[in-house]
């Protein structure tokens, strides 16, 4: 009998992710009967060491834990070392190795379009990736955040950028189900025709944020694309 290959999900409150449903299915297709997926939802970071490693080969990792879990991790990709987020794990030969497969994810989703200048919503793991994503293509960007810090923006100065930017990216949890109303801190009167509205989340499929942009005549798109793009990144890691 073939020993079971068992990957998993790091995150907290991951009910409504779509990893498990992605993975599994794309084992039964490939049949790949021996693999597994599970969800790995734990209340702390700490509580990884909880884990057994030995039992999994690899795992992705979601919010709120992309940088935290750096710390348990014994090498780290150069690209994730530069963003500061890790949502891949390789097992290899008893090492837990840390890479960043958001950015890639996110770049194959913008392929062919013409940007020139975004605005980020929040200033988490995910922002880090998609800055650095936006960076490598040489798209101008900003990034809107609660937190105090000098290196971001605070929400009241939107009117002074949102309207000369062309593409706009949510990468806040705000609106995940089942927090289907919650929305980003954005003003609406500032999103237009010419704006393309992106959020990460895949669950709901249309958030309030791009529901009430289309409304306004922008064109929008959710995470699932970037989910998938990313996921399939993670698997040749893990087969690598």
């Amino acid at each position: 009998m073939l020993k079971t290959k068992r990957f998993g999900l790091i995150g907290r409150d991951i009910d409504y992710s779509f990893s498990k449903d992605f993975f599994s299915t794309k084992f039964k297709k490939e049949n790949l009967e021996s693999y597994e997926y599970v969800n790995c939802d734990i209340n702390k970071v700490e509580d990884f060491n909880k884990i057994k490693l030995k039992d999994f080969s690899g795992f992705n990792v979601t919010i709120p834990y992309k940088e935290k879990i750096i710390k348990f991790l014994d090498i780290i990709d150069e690209n994730a070392k530069k963003i500061g987020a890790v949502n891949t794990i390789q097992i290899k030969e008893g090492k837990l190795i840390g890479y960043n497969t958001d950015y890639i994810g996110f770049l194959k989703t913008i392929e062919g379009y013409d940007f020139t200048k975004a605005a980020i919503l929040g200033s988490g793991g995910a922002s880090k990736a998609i800055a650095f994503a936006l960076k490598s293509r040489g798209i101008e960007y900003v990034v809107f955040s609660r937190k105090s810090d000098e290196k971001f923006l605070k929400y009241d100065e939107q009117k002074n950028y949102i309207p000369n930017t062309n593409l706009i990216i949510n990468t806040t949890p705000l609106g995940t189900f089942p927090n289907k109303e919650d929305c980003p801190p954005i003003d609406f009167e500032y999103i237009s025709k010419k704006s393309y509205c992106y959020d990460l989340i895949y669950n709901p499929l249309k958030t309030r944020f791009l529901i009430e942009s289309e409304k306004l005549g922008a064109s929008i798109k959710n995470g699932l694309e970037m989910l998938e793009n990313q996921a399939e990144e993670s698997w040749r890691i893990w087969n690598s």
